[in-house]
């Protein structure tokens, strides 16, 4: 079952989709990538873009669960391809299929990252720690170097913008995710750099989540929320959409002077002195 998306025409005007107020039409025209958004933060993003006026691709690892996702989108506003991100094949397929479906590429969310392991460094398998910085930290450089490279999406050649999905355990140890935070922190350099080397007609920004309301964070607050809450001077953990929010405004026009930033979004929690 699909969800109507009527604007009024009017810029200045709020409208109300996805059960969310945006401002209309902000992205209108624009196509963008959303890795790792069959569910939680990802999905939230897609939908955010989409009601703004965005036709999006989002991919996953799994075609099952990113088809039920596609399901409660407009038609004509999402497509899918599934795959892993950091393989090549599968970011090559991605982009040709959104050069031949959109024919443009203007925002790229580098969204799609894994924690396989919890535990302290010390008793961490190496081979997991390659795979956390391979798929968090060298596939989001390698989004970006191939849609660069692509000559059909002309990202390279109009004012285009790439977000990262960092988070705050890259800037304050945090038990437990320290290889994660670790990725994190490499996303948050990476993202100055690329801000640079791509300045002026691409803008590079990261978002930097605290904990948010998933089943990728469930190990931090499950069973524990109003702990972990009690924390957060905002009195409550992150919502995808929370995330959502912000990568639209990055995404958007209303945000053109803004490159090589990593802003944190965490209800006040590194400010408390607190960690994830």
């Amino acid at each position: 079952m699909t969800q109507e998306i009527t604007f009024s025409g009017d810029p200045s005007r709020n409208e109300s989709v996805f059960g969310r107020e945006v401002k209309a039409c902000r992205l209108e025209g624009t196509a963008a990538i959303v890795t790792g958004a069959s569910r939680g933060i990802g999905l939230a993003i897609a939908e955010r873009l989409v009601a703004e006026g965005a036709r999006v691709c989002i991919t996953a690892r799994k075609i099952g669960p990113l088809e039920d996702a596609a399901a409660g989108f407009p038609e004509g506003t999402v497509i899918t391809v599934a795959g892993n991100s950091d393989d090549p094949d599968h970011r090559r397929e991605v982009l040709d299929t959104v050069a031949r479906k959109f024919d443009r590429l203007d925002i790229l969310v580098n969204n799609a990252g894994i924690n396989p392991v919890y535990g302290p460094l010390m008793d961490l398998d190496l081979e997991a720690a390659r795979k956390i910085i391979n798929v968090n930290v060298l596939a989001s450089l390698a989004w970006v170097q191939d849609v660069y490279r692509h000559e059909g999406l002309g990202f390279a050649s109009r004012f285009g913008s790439v977000i990262n999905i960092s988070s705050v355990t890259g800037q304050t140890p945090s038990p437990g995710i320290g290889m994660y935070g670790i990725s994190k922190a490499a996303i948050g350099h990476l993202t100055r750099t690329l801000a640079v080397e791509l300045g002026p007609r691409i803008r590079v920004n990261a978002v930097a989540p605290a904990v948010v309301k998933t089943r990728f964070a469930r190990a931090l607050y499950e069973g524990k929320e109003a702990e972990v809450s009690s924390k957060y001077p905002l009195g409550r953990l992150g919502k995808p959409d929370d995330i959502a929010s912000l990568v639209a405004f990055l995404a958007s026009s209303d945000a053109s002077w803004i490159t090589g930033q990593v802003i944190n979004l965490d209800g006040g929690l590194l400010s408390a002195g607190g960690s994830a």
